[in-house]
Parts: C-alpha cells; structure tokens; sequence
C-alpha cells in the first residue's frame, strides 16, 4: 500500500552526516523533528558509531503534504537511501514517526538491518487502527485528532531564539528538556528568513498531513511482526500517552524475541528528554546484540 508516488522520490534521499567512527547507524526523526533537534542526543553516539541522520519527507524542498496518503512510502524512501549510501547492513534508530518507518523497512527488507531501535514509536493496538480508519472514511480525523489544529495555528516566525527559549522554557511539555536540549530543539525546528528573524523549517502544513495520514493503514505491522528477526529493541517513554505499556505486552505476544523496555521519568520524546539514559540502553543492547 501506497499513497505517494514513487516520482516524487528524489534520485538522492537529503541527509545530515553527523560523523563519529564505528559501525554504520542510520537515524529517522519524529514528526516535527528534524535532525538538528537532536545533537546533544546524537553526540553520545559519535565516539562509538558512524551516524547518518535521514530527513523525511516533510523536510524535502518542493514536495506538497497532499502527495502523501499514508506512511508506507517513508519506508520506501528509508530503504532508497540504504541504496544509494552502501550495500552493507546498518544499525537503525527511529523516533515516534521514525521508528514506525524504521520497523515497517525491516520488515520489508530485513536483510538490509543488523539491528532496529525504536524509541517510542508510533504503534497502535489494532483497535485503535480499526477506530481511526473508521474515524477518517468519515472525513473527521481533522475534527477529532487532538494535534492537528493545534499544529496548523502554532507560530512559524520569531524574531529572536533567546526569546523563543524563554517562551518555551515555560511550557509543560519541554519542563524535562535540559536548557543544551531546549535550544538544540529551537535550532533544529528553525532557519534564518531572508528578512531577518528566523522561521520553522518543518511547516505545520506538513506536521499536520503526518498525523492525518498516520496509523489508519498500520495492520500490515502486525501482520507482519510475528516473523520480524532483525534484532530489535523497543524502548518507550513510562509516561508515553503514545507507546503504553499494553502494546508493548501486545508486541511481545507477537514476537517475544522483540526487547521492550520503558524508560522512567519520561514520555513520548525520551530521547530528547534523558539522552543519557536512553544512548545507554541503545549501547548497550547493541553491544549484546552484535
């Protein structure tokens, strides 16, 4: 299943080298999150690991949100950018929207992955996939998800960053983001505007189209997980509303060779908010593993 087409592809899939030595890793982002968001994350790696980071399509310049129907063609795109770097299995770590993409690639070309990391992606018990398909053949996912208004009428434009990370330093949901987190976040989110000031590089329009597009075509992941041997990790947020502690139980009746973990203290963005602990456990089940 795939609602983009394959020509909106470009011949080269854009990315971020972010370096270090070691094996080859690749990372895949969250929605709303390019790369840039997560360097404080992404140095821990470095002394250990060759890190790429792949900028999805949201991130790519020219191509509208309506070309995208639903996530199966990021799996695609993830797998077109194993092409064209190397012939060798790699390492992969995916966040939320990243992670499902990640999964959803190993499990279309296992032999590409010597080992998946998903931190708190977005998979959602088959109910819930059920509900929303329902849910968007009445023309109401826009109506009833809880982030999509949101999204379209948050701010795009901020004179100054330092006045951005004061505003945002005062919201719940970065409460648990050291201040080289929060402004790695800020700097990642945003690029200067011609005119001054600085803008977001990840458009609401985009942000939007992700979760309108998202979960409703998702059995093929059950479907598919009790025969996934690609090594894999799962780890989530103990106070994740998006990843709970019920479908990791439903993940591991699947496949018990999938590891699930939660990491204390933290939610849906546990990279951003306890890097440290989160590249601890990444490390280490990699060093079991390989």
């Amino acid at each position: 299943m795939s609602g983009s087409p394959l020509a909106e592809r470009p011949e080269r899939i854009p990315y971020e080298q972010i370096g270090g030595s070691g094996p080859s890793l690749l990372f895949a982002h969250a929605n709303g999150y390019p790369p840039g968001c997560y360097l404080p994350f992404f140095e821990l790696f470095k002394p250990h690991y060759s890190l790429k980071a792949i900028r999805q399509r949201p991130l790519w310049p020219g191509l509208a949100p309506e070309t995208l129907e639903d996530w199966h063609p990021l799996a695609g795109d993830l797998l077109a950018f194993l092409d064209q770097q190397s012939d060798q299995a790699v390492i992969a770590v995916g966040h939320s929207l990243g992670g499902v993409t990640t999964l959803r690639a190993a499990l279309r070309s296992p032999d590409r992955f010597r080992a998946i990391v998903l931190l708190d992606p977005v998979l959602l018990p088959p109910a819930v996939i059920f509900t929303w398909r329902l849910i968007r053949s009445l023309g109401l996912s826009s109506t009833l998800h809880p982030l999509i208004s949101v999204t379209l009428t948050r701010r795009r434009e901020f004179d100054d960053l330092e006045q951005a990370y004061k505003g945002y330093r005062r919201r719940d949901i970065f409460q648990r983001f050291s201040d080289d987190s929060l402004r790695a976040y800020l700097a990642g989110i945003t690029a200067p505007l011609p005119g001054g000031g600085y803008g977001l590089v990840y458009s609401p329009e985009w942000e939007a189209r992700i979760y309108h597009t998202g979960i409703w075509s998702d059995m093929d992941i059950w479907r598919g997980l009790p025969s996934l041997e690609v090594p894999t990790l799962i780890l989530h947020g103990a106070e994740s509303d998006t990843f709970r502690a019920g479908t990791g139980r439903l993940v591991r009746k699947k496949n018990p060779a999938v590891r699930v973990e939660a990491v204390p203290q933290c939610g849906h963005l546990l990279p951003l908010e306890r890097p440290v602990e989160v590249f601890e456990l990444i490390h280490q089940f990699l060093q079991e593993t390989l």
